[in-house]
């Protein structure tokens, strides 16, 4: 058996746990903190190949192999690569509290509704755009993505709990910053977890199914679910294809770029992605923000007029492009220089059709489309019904090739 035992935020691992282990494996800070039996070997972790190829060894021999791990090693820990490696049913597993729980706890929070991301070695506009999507997140930390980076990329709109050295009775630290002051500090590597919170939404609702937010229970959703102005809204029959195309999800950062209303860019953040609406009229922009409360969702708005407010942004996942005008072909052309998955454009007039799908196209897109007209059900006098015609809308999108997403920023 390999005995994994999750320590660092609880109590201490008893001596006589590791008693007739044959090879002990772990950070150096837990392998400090043990008293080893006598003749076993003891590898401090770094690359975990070297490690897998010695812990193969002694299990091929059948003796005991202990690995300490910090916390609750299945949670983002090392359970997952043994469990490859050698097979689930040859561990035999000891969680501790994991660094989430604790930090929960110090924060006096609870966190069956929390979203937990890693940003450990990986990368972190993943974290980012969960933190800018959701209330109550924990990011796991790393080099290269601990509070310092996280705040430099949120802005403003969330308090951090910077969580350090979890379980040390001396070093141990939460404290409480806003994302600049946490950007502007050196915070050396005993953070382990970082709680990004809304804290006006931080307890949240009481929940039955734990993590993730489900998913709304329907989408495409009516116009008169919305605040608009003379019927300038994308008609849901519209905006049901644009999101199959769109695909947002949890950790997305996507545009809705002459956004209008904002509907498009409210049933994405309700899918669990980031979302900036680009707006250039007052107030538009005003029905975007009252849109985005009337749905319980965080949608940043940027008054300005695209393409010049893009330069802003940080690059987008996918990107709706509404409305038209002249500079449309150069608000699509730049939208998918900077689109790292797909670009939709929706458009009532046949002119502009040619010059959107170009741009496409030029920016190395595969392109397709479709016009969509459709009739709805109209009552008349006397209990009867009658079909009441759309506006034809043109639907582009755009798919980035491999060969186009060099040059995108990864």
């Amino acid at each position: 058996m390999i005995t994994v035992i999750g320590t660092g935020t609880g109590a201490p691992v008893p001596e006589d746990v590791l008693a007739g282990a044959a090879l002990v494996v772990g950070g150096r800070r837990h392998l400090d903190a043990v008293r080893l039996p006598e003749g076993a070997e003891r590898i401090v972790l770094g690359p975990l190949a070297p490690a897998l190829e010695t812990i193969g060894e002694y299990v091929g021999k059948e003796l005991p192999v202990f690995v300490l791990a910090s916390g609750d090693p299945g949670f983002f820990g090392i359970v997952r690569v043994l469990a490859e490696r050698f097979g689930s049913g040859r561990l035999d597993v000891r969680p501790g509290v994991s660094s989430v729980a604790t930090a929960f706890a110090r924060a006096g929070l609870p966190w069956d509704d929390a979203v937990v991301v890693s940003a450990h070695g990986r990368d972190l506009r993943t974290a980012v755009n969960v933190c800018r999507a959701h209330p109550k997140v924990a990011v796991l930390t790393g080099p290269g993505a601990g509070p310092a980076e996280l705040g430099a990329a949120l802005g403003d709109g969330r308090v951090l709990l910077v969580a350090s050295a979890l379980g040390d009775p001396e070093r141990e630290r939460v404290e409480r910053v806003t994302p600049a002051e946490a950007a502007a500090k050196d915070w050396g590597t005993a953070v382990s977890v970082v709680l990004c919170l809304d804290e006006a939404r931080a307890l949240g609702a009481v929940r039955t199914v734990a993590g993730v937010p489900a998913r709304p229970d329907r989408w495409a959703l009516d116009e008169s679910e919305f605040a608009h102005r003379d019927s300038m809204i994308t008609k849901f029959e519209v905006r049901a294809l644009a999101l199959a195309r769109l695909g947002p999800r949890l950790g997305d950062l996507v545009w809705d770029v002459g956004a209008g209303s904002g509907s498009v860019a409210v049933e994405c953040a309700r899918l669990g992605a980031a979302v900036v609406a680009v707006e250039k009229a007052p107030d538009g922009v005003e029905r975007i923000h009252a849109n985005a409360r009337a749905h319980g969702v965080d949608v940043r708005v940027v008054h300005g007029s695209a393409p010049d407010v893009l330069d802003e942004l940080d690059d987008p996942d996918a990107v709706f492009v509404g409305g038209g005008g002249r500079e449309l072909p150069a608000v699509v052309g730049a939208c998918a220089r900077r689109a790292r998955r797909t670009v939709v454009v929706a458009m009532a007039a046949l002119d502009r059709v040619p010059a959107a799908r170009e741009a496409l196209t030029r920016a190395g897109f595969t392109c397709d489309g479709v016009l969509l007209q459709s009739s709805r059900l109209a009552p008349l006098p006397g209990d009867v019904t009658r079909l009441a015609a759309t506006n034809p809308v043109f639907l582009l999108w755009g798919v980035r090739t491999p060969a186009s997403s060099e040059g995108v920023a990864q």
